[in-house]
């Protein structure tokens, strides 16, 4: 944290501060940085014939940029707020300095209207991450505020071409405007679902492809609620990567489950004759729903799938489980009295979930205090255990971590960010405890989040 005080850092601006330790504030503005984000109010077409009024996003022209980073590399990102109320932005899944996470008042001051913020960090990892806010988090988002963020591999494993997908729905009525973003008794339960699902802010695009050649399908589940299962249809495609880590083995793309903040690489070989039909589909009890196509197009590439080389593992350290320190957490219900702050970052008015029987009453400014301290380089397993009905996809942020059992079902030891609990689930997962900082640990259900289910972990040099 630059040896500042937790009270210094959050009183200061954490632009200017760290301007200052860098050798002047002058001087690192006069750099230009790799990308730009503007935080604009804008209208969009989304449904035909219709525009939306008053969406959000990370530009003034339309969808969020995908932003494409090197591993190892360090960037600056210039974050300027075009919108009438404050906002942060958040890096789903990167374990970067604790000071450019993106958290209000936890890591950083709101970005207010008018104001620009200058993240500047170096991805340890390569995988496919995304973006969003943490300050009015459910209304930002719910108006289009979800972008992807990539860190390219160090070694080219060999596809044609690279397509991300930001897979999200909106809740719009007929006539393309927004409605209610969420019921209060859904919050309550598994969460509101959006009314149109869309790929990239269109519904059902269809992706012109190379035939025959091998396409890196990059999925990531943005949405505010749905839990989804997913798959690629009328193709090969094996599944590589699930949150940005390597599988061990790739495994065919069927009956992928992800929920909110999780996300899938995809090997797709494209059929070689131009009358294919291939799919990404989300399961449903009465049919399956249709999100994207892919056609086939031109003289075919020939290429195979063995041809592509072996995803390179993360530089995630591996828990030392027999020194372990076990710690549990309880996601449920709320105890009465746990009235919701008013807050610049916003609040629905509620108060349904906790973690640990501590529900979390909304950004502001501390004394604020962490469900568990952490020391810098030990080992821990977190004890995970859901006694709702609901399931509730658990995200940590600055460390990863890996699964390692649950009293549901066979966990493959997968390294993630964002660990899915089903209904009464106890999971456990492993981590060291290798970055130093106030890391939020939340449901990424926004409702859930918005209502209790947020916490932070405190990590101790």
């Amino acid at each position: 944290m630059l040896g500042l005080s937790r009270r210094e850092f959050l009183l200061g601006s954490a632009g200017t501060l760290s301007a200052f330790a860098a050798g002047g504030f002058a001087a690192r503005q006069a750099q230009a940085a790799e990308h730009a984000l503007t935080l604009s109010s804008l209208d969009h077409g989304i449904l035909p014939d219709t525009v939306t009024k008053a969406m959000m996003s990370f530009a003034a022209y339309g969808p969020p940029p995908v932003l494409r980073l090197k591993q190892g590399q360090k960037t600056a990102i210039e974050v300027t707020n075009a919108l009438d109320e404050a906002s942060v932005v958040h890096w789903h899944g990167l374990r970067i300095a604790n000071r450019m996470d993106g958290v209000p008042y936890l890591t950083q001051n709101p970005i207010e209207t008018g104001q620009a913020f200058r993240y500047e960090f170096t991805p340890p990892d390569a995988g496919t991450f995304w973006y969003h806010p943490h300050c009015n988090t459910l209304e930002q988002i719910a108006r289009g505020m979800t972008g992807m963020l990539i860190v390219e591999d160090g070694e080219d494993p060999g596809f044609d071409k690279d397509l991300p997908l930001n897979i999200r729905d909106f809740r719009l009525g007929s006539d393309g405007q927004f409605i209610d973003f969420y019921k209060p008794r859904n919050a309550a339960r598994g969460g509101t679902l959006g009314t149109v699902s869309t790929v990239n802010w269109q519904v059902e695009p269809d992706f012109e492809l190379e035939a025959g050649s091998l396409v890196r399908l990059r999925l990531a589940v943005t949405d505010l609620t749905r839990v989804g299962t997913y798959a690629v249809e009328g193709a090969q495609a094996l599944v590589i990567a699930l949150d940005s880590n390597p599988l061990p083995s790739p495994v065919p793309a069927a009956d992928i489950t992800l929920a909110p903040g999780q996300r899938a690489d995809i090997a797709l070989r494209v059929p070689d004759g131009e009358a294919a039909d291939v799919r990404l589909v989300r399961r449903k009890s009465g049919g399956d729903k249709v999100l994207a196509r892919f056609r086939p197009a031109g003289a075919s590439a020939r290429r195979d799938l063995r041809e592509l080389k072996p995803l390179n593992p993360n530089p995630v350290p591996e828990a030392d489980l027999n020194n372990a320190e076990v710690l549990d957490f309880v996601f449920g219900w709320s105890p009465e009295g746990n009235a919701p702050r008013p807050s610049i970052c916003g609040s629905l008015g509620y108060t349904f979930w906790s973690i640990n029987r501590i529900a979390w009453t909304g950004d502001a400014p501390g004394p604020l205090d962490p469900l568990a301290t952490l020391k810098q380089g030990k080992s821990y397993i977190l004890r995970l255990r859901n006694e709702s009905p609901n399931a509730h996809p658990i995200h940590l942020h600055g460390v990863s971590f890996r699964l390692l059992n649950s009293n549901k079902r066979k966990l493959p030891p997968l390294v993630t960010d964002t660990a899915l609990l089903l209904k009464e689930e106890t999971m456990d997962v492993a981590l060291v405890a290798d970055n130093p900082g106030d890391w939020a640990f939340h449901c990424h259900v926004i409702e859930h989040q918005k209502t209790g289910l947020t916490g932070f972990l405190r990590i101790e040099g």
